[in-house]
């Protein structure tokens, strides 16, 4: 029963010192009215509010400047979001210029070289790889529609690629020079000496029937041959990397590397030159 009482006289001094606020506010803003002078009721209750208003006032501003840093924190993260998809954009559109001016160089180059050629040409389109072991093969999309036959010449601006090797109506097989089964009749640029081109397998070639005594030293450029019947002379081959002179034999080990990148090739020229696949 005294716990009741108790609650009941603490909600009575609350409602008495709230009224008493109110009642102090009221004369202040009745006092001030007219351009009043401050009595002594005034400055006391001035002197009673005032460290309370400051508090509100206070707690108002920093309100205030909650909302407007989470509201510049909106706009920030927003000004972010496009930047960064401007920044995407910028790019897409840097990385699609340098794709054209590469794609523009690759088409110039292929377009010089086969100007430069006393034979009619066709590029193609490097779509497959043969997966199998026995042989280092790339499929094209032209074929004996288009008037490709088996044994013509294939070459980049770099350098030769191979000759192929069987077609179809839409499609033609390329075997690579690097192919231990090609075999290219060459010349070496700078004593026009002759030898035969194979394929090692491994990006690579070996430069065979070449005698002991030649002279042959690293860093010679390897041509193509007429003599051969199957590549126009003079299509650059590769350079010399290492030459081996076999003291029981009669010739000479040379090994050569390719000009051309094969794992880089996209396109290819075809030569429409009709001669038989070199055995």
């Amino acid at each position: 029963m005294r716990k009741k009482q108790g609650g009941g006289s603490r909600k009575v001094r609350f409602f008495l010192l709230l009224g008493s606020l109110l009642t102090a506010l009221l004369i202040l803003i009745v006092s001030t009215v007219g351009n009043q002078e401050f009595g002594p009721s005034h400055k006391f209750f001035l002197e009673l509010l005032g460290p309370a208003q400051s508090v509100m006032m206070q707690l108002s501003a920093y309100g205030r400047g909650r909302v407007e840093d989470f509201a510049s924190l909106i706009g920030v993260r927003e000004e972010n979001k496009r930047l960064r998809e401007q920044l995407k954009e910028a790019r897409e559109l840097n990385n699609e210029y340098r794709e054209a001016v590469a794609t523009n160089i690759r088409l110039r180059k292929q377009l010089e070289f086969k100007e430069s050629l006393p034979l009619p040409t066709l590029t193609a389109r490097i779509i497959g790889k043969d997966p199998s072991l026995w042989f280092r093969t790339i499929i094209v999309d032209r074929g004996s529609s288009d008037g490709i036959e088996k044994g013509m010449p294939v070459a980049t601006d770099e350098g030769i690629v191979g000759q192929v090797l069987t077609t179809s109506p839409n499609y033609a097989k390329v075997l690579l020079a690097t192919d231990p089964n090609s075999a290219i009749d060459v010349l070496l640029q700078r004593t026009r000496i002759r030898g035969i081109l194979k394929g090692m397998g491994a990006n690579s070639y070996q430069l065979h029937y070449v005698l002991k005594n030649a002279d042959v030293v690293k860093g010679d450029r390897i041509v193509t041959s007429e003599l051969g019947g199957a590549f126009p002379q003079g299509l650059l081959v590769g350079t010399v990397s290492k030459v081996i002179a076999d003291q029981r034999g009669m010739f000479q080990e040379i090994e050569v590397a390719p000009a051309t990148d094969f794992s880089l090739l996209e396109n290819v020229i075809i030569i429409m030159k009709r001669t038989s696949l070199t055995d």
